[in-house]
């Protein structure tokens, strides 16, 4: 941040905790960070946390945070509060809306929940204040680098429309072992909810939906090999921004070989009809393990003829790890996670933008290239 502001965290959570150490660490100007929990020492435990972890001078104050009331504590810190950081389960994220543009205060969140953002645009559509939906990796960063990469293309080549759009993120284990695959690095139930609610994508330049899971494909990046298929919520906004421009373009998420055969057999023995995601989320649970070590990989492409009738094709990919932020080791999920979330807030709090902002609407260089993602993700 290059000037004071009161930032409040809703949760405390391992993307709550990455984002107040980093607020904390990284910004030129250290802002005060409440961090709210519906757990009060939870709370309190992550505020010790972050201020053990800075080199730096900086401010948190840990709340009971009910997303069902509120308190005259509450109260009292969103009034005096400038943004609202999201990191509660999305199913909150429309309550959470809903206290921003009460106490007037910028709101970003996290959620691939398709519902609960269309709640939010519809309540936040005339707001005073800015609030920026589905920041984070994906969807966040990884929507807004495909469409860099989608308009930079057009530009270069001279064209409007491009055959294929395609962008994909694993949240992925070092190591991976049978029969599963897999190894949690992030919430069971996002797992479970984007493995089982309809993906959106464009296909034949209109936009569509598509059962998740129901295009699995082998791809190589970086010499190694991943499955691919589609799932939820990761392509954001961009099948409306970019309908009609492009032929084909789809969200997939990354897994190590053999899991998706896995999980389809965990489907095959669950009623569709009777909580699916549920149901699978505990079948995972039963088998898979929580596992710290992790990585992220991401690639995004775009493919189409130029002007002159070549067919060409551009890429980026990435692999990240786990980064040390101060004086505490960050996972590979949690630093990709966090900083696309406060360079979001970042943006609306310096540009005092009103009503909602998607990612389609966000200047790909500025982001690309800002003072949080830049150690991270490094430069595009």
């Amino acid at each position: 941040m290059k000037a004071h502001y009161n930032i409040i965290i809703a949760g405390a959570g391992g993307i709550a905790e990455a984002a107040g150490l980093i607020l904390a660490e990284w910004s030129a100007v250290s802002p005060t960070i409440y961090i709210g929990n519906r757990t009060l020492e939870k709370a309190q435990r992550v505020s010790e946390w972050v201020k053990e972890g800075t080199t730096k001078s900086c401010k948190v104050v840990p709340f009971l945070l009910d997303a069902n009331t509120i308190s005259d504590e509450m109260k009292g810190i969103f009034e005096k509060g400038d943004a609202l950081l999201d990191c509660l389960p999305g199913s909150l994220a429309p309550k959470m809306a809903q206290f921003a543009n009460d106490f007037g205060l910028y709101y970003a969140n996290l959620t691939e929940y398709v519902a609960e953002t269309d709640q939010i645009i519809h309540l936040a559509k005339n707001a005073n204040t800015g609030f920026v939906l589905q920041t984070g990796l994906a969807p966040g960063y990884i929507n807004v680098l495909a469409n860099h990469l989608f308009q930079k293309f057009c530009r270069d080549f001279d064209v409007e429309a491009v055959d294929t759009l395609e962008f994909k993120v694993g949240a992925l284990t070092i190591n991976a072992v049978a029969p599963h695959y897999y190894g949690f690095t992030w919430s069971p139930i996002g797992v479970a909810t984007e493995y089982v609610k309809d993906a959106i994508a464009i296909r034949d330049f209109n936009k569509a939906n598509l059962p998740s899971l129901s295009e699995r494909e082998v791809i190589i990046i970086n010499g190694l090999a991943f499955e691919e298929d589609l799932t939820s919520g990761g392509a954001a906004d961009l099948p409306d921004a970019l309908k009609g421009k492009v032929r084909s373009l789809d969200y997939k998420t990354l897994r190590h070989p053999g899991h998706y055969a896995w999980i389809a057999e965990q489907l095959s023995k669950i009623d569709p009809k009777i909580n699916p995601i549920e149901k699978l989320q505990q079948r995972m649970l039963d088998s898979i393990p929580h596992v710290e070590d992790d990585q992220i990989v991401l690639y995004a492409a775009v493919q189409g003829n130029d002007s002159e009738g070549t067919l060409r094709r551009r890429e980026i990919s990435k692999i990240i790890h786990p980064q040390r932020v101060g004086h505490h080791q960050l996972r590979a999920i949690q630093t990709t996670t966090a900083v696309p979330l406060i360079q979001s807030i970042q943006w609306v709090l310096e540009n005092r933008s009103k009503g909602i902002t998607l990612q389609s609407n966000i200047s790909p260089k500025e982001f690309l290239n800002g003072a949080y993602i830049v150690p991270v993700y490094g430069n595009v």
